[in-house]
């Protein structure tokens, strides 16, 4: 039955036909596989085996059926109408062959895009023969995998090589410090939040929304609050400090000042070493000489204690525990809640807890801190600081002096 056989099967004609077949059950998969084999392969069951790796058994039933016309009685779609795919199963092929160039991907996923309307799809579907409108064309795609998406940024990074042995080192240095009993906390400063009644991410259960302004002017904000957050890794508790200033080094150093002198000293007696974890920019970046010196005359100097901190790799912020077990549920306690002062705010953080036993303190901290501290090559050379041999640019250590 050559006179079947529209045109050679390619590779992605075959991918296609055998997706067509796997949204189908019953007599309908038989059905749908049987017209493929007579339409493509002579009827040859053992093609079919080998092709698309269907049951030679299911199709030489479904090819029996079909001729002895016990499937043409027996509709497949006795509930409504049958699909134009099932009635020609051969538009599937077609409609790939239309989208050959029209399609673009993502070569490390599954997701694809085209770029024809489901007007013009299904007007040159007509030209070609068959009868099919939008909808059923819509339908089509959907069951090959298509799907209306919209654009999603993408921010390409340079391949950073020592990204997999920072983690390593980060890894190391965390189970030393646990083993010994020596406090490990995650730092980062959360985004800033206006403060009025401006709207708030999210859903919350209530009777009637909250109103809020339509517009988020910073100018009629009482202020912008910069939330830095302190998680004890070992303890599994948060210490927020809210600035109504700037996201500084000097501001970073404070808030963990403040965090020793309320909780650090008291959870861990007579310690005299600390491990930070904290992301690579910011107020407590890795180049920051002032992130440094103020460790080093605010905290070492004055605590005796010696500071290690280990930076995670540009790009791996999500990988810093203070990010995902810390900030991450204070934005679901107040998602959908507007922050209209700064007492709300620091309520909705102190009411954050997790069924895990996660506890957060919270403190506000007026204080003015002003960007753009100067801190010179001799300052630098006054420092009791030693990069360690693993990613030195990533890893120090402060001692006191």
């Amino acid at each position: 039955m050559s006179e079947h056989i529209v045109e050679p099967l390619t590779e992605k004609m075959i991918g296609t036909l055998r997706e067509a077949s796997l949204l189908l059950t019953g007599n309908r998969r038989r059905k749908f596989q049987a017209e493929v084999t007579l339409d493509y392969l002579d009827g040859s069951p053992r093609r079919a085996e080998r092709i698309f790796g269907w049951g030679r058994g299911t199709v030489e039933l479904g090819l029996h059926e079909l001729r002895s016309g016990i499937l043409c009685q027996e509709s497949i779609s006795t509930r409504g109408s049958k699909g134009i795919e099932v009635k020609q199963p051969a538009i599937v092929a077609e409609l790939e062959r239309l989208l050959t160039n029209d399609i673009a991907g993502n070569p490390m996923s599954e997701e694809k895009w085209v770029r024809s309307s489901l007007s013009r799809l299904s007007e040159k579907l007509r030209e070609v023969g068959y009868n099919v409108g939008r909808k059923a064309v819509g339908r089509i795609l959907r069951n090959m995998g298509f799907s209306r998406k919209s654009n999603k940024r993408k921010q390409p990074r340079p391949k950073c090589p020592m990204r997999n042995e920072q983690f390593e080192y980060i890894a190391l240095q965390r189970q030393h410090f646990t083993a010994v009993g020596l406090p490990i906390i995650s730092v980062d400063t959360k985004k800033k939040e206006l403060i009025g009644p401006f709207r708030n991410p999210g859903q919350r259960w209530c009777r009637e929304a909250d109103e809020v302004n339509e517009h988020d002017f910073p100018n009629v904000a009482e202020c912008k609050a910069v939330p830095f957050g302190i998680y004890d890794v070992t303890k599994n508790k948060g210490y927020v400090v809210v600035g109504v200033s700037n996201n500084t080094p000097e501001f970073a150093v404070n808030a963990i000042v403040k965090w020793w002198e309320t909780e650090g000293c008291n959870q861990y007696l007579r310690a005299e070493q600390l491990l930070i974890l904290a992301d690579g920019g910011g107020g407590n970046g890795s180049r920051s000489r002032a992130w440094k010196l103020n460790l080093q005359t605010r905290f070492c100097n004055r605590f005796k204690c010696t500071v290690t901190v280990c930076h995670y790799p540009p790009g791996c912020s999500k990988w810093n525990p203070v990010e995902h077990r810390l900030f991450s549920y204070i934005s679901t306690n107040w998602a959908g809640k507007p922050l209209r002062n700064l007492e709300i705010m620091l309520g909705y953080i102190r009411g954050t807890t997790t069924r895990t036993g996660l506890t957060v303190k919270a403190i506000l901290d007026e204080a003015t801190y002003r960007k753009g501290q100067k801190v010179t090559r001799p300052d630098m050379e006054k420092l009791s600081l030693a990069c360690h041999s693993a990613c030195p640019d990533w890893n120090y250590t402060i001692s006191p002096t």
